[in-house]
């Protein structure tokens, strides 16, 4: 919570299998610029683990309709006066649309969010991925029941998760492809400011899988923003970089300043 009255309510939605501390810091530091800030885990992960995932039952699409949906609910219940802000890491920008209260957002701001088909990550990366998806995630997920994050794939995850999520980065248009998504038609509904950030040595969110994303807002027309790393003085970004601290004075800067515009 900012000193004072609040100004502006921000949403902050994490990527798959990334628990909400990582975006601590630049949680504070929309803090400290008048905002009220929600961080929060999905089920499954992070703070919202049960003690034992085995049996556990959740899938991205819960983690749309129920968590985010149920976020956006109480940050207009708690501050109806304030215009609501959504910063969507991967994950979080990418099913934006899906959500049935998606036009109480007022502007969107996706950090390496993308349609995340195999074939349009990073030549290297999409051989790693496929192998450790599919020769080794699944398997896995079969036999324990849940998806370990020493797999690769980051902090635990839910089976059912884990499965939905494989099945859309094997698909050419990744979610899109899902037509058991009950969701789908509310990316037309979604008519407000998208920045769409791409962080050119992002090996997941390409510039071509950004572009994918982009084009199923159908409602609004995001605006894509490539990054290089050198432009910003850095010598990597990468999938999550954009929060670290270091980039207090650069990323978070900009992209602070263009989320709470008027």
């Amino acid at each position: 919570m900012p000193r004072g009255t609040p100004v502006h309510a921000v949403l902050i939605n994490s990527g798959a299998a990334i628990p909400r501390r990582i975006y601590r810091g630049f949680a504070a530091h929309l803090a400290e610029q008048g905002c009220a800030v929600l961080t929060y885990d999905y089920r499954g992960i992070g703070g919202s683990r049960p003690r034992s995932l085995r049996g556990f039952a959740a899938s991205m699409t819960d983690w749309a309709a129920l968590d985010i949906t149920g976020a956006v609910n109480w940050m207009r219940e708690h501050y109806a006066a304030l215009p609501l802000r959504y910063v969507g890491h991967s994950f979080g920008g990418q099913t934006l649309g899906l959500l049935s209260n998606n036009t109480e957002v007022s502007r969107a701001l996706f950090i390496a969010s993308q349609a995340g088909y195999w074939k349009l990550m990073a030549p290297g990366e999409r051989w790693r991925v496929v192998t450790m998806l599919n020769g080794v995630g699944v398997p896995l997920t079969h036999a324990l029941g849940y998806t370990p994050g020493w797999s690769g794939v980051g902090e635990d995850l839910p089976k059912g998760v884990f499965l939905q999520w494989v099945r859309w980065i094997m698909s050419p248009r990744y979610l899109f492809d899902d037509a058991s998504l009950p969701g789908l038609a509310n990316y037309a509904n979604f008519k407000s400011p998208v920045r769409a950030l791409c962080l050119a040595d992002d090996p997941w969110a390409t510039q071509p899988a950004v572009e994918l994303l982009c084009a199923g807002y159908t409602g609004t027309r995001p605006e894509l923003l490539s990054i290089a790393p050198q432009d910003v003085g850095a010598s990597a970004i990468g999938h999550i970089g954009f929060f670290r601290p270091a980039h207090r004075d650069t990323l978070w800067r900009s992209a602070t300043k263009w989320l709470l515009a008027t």
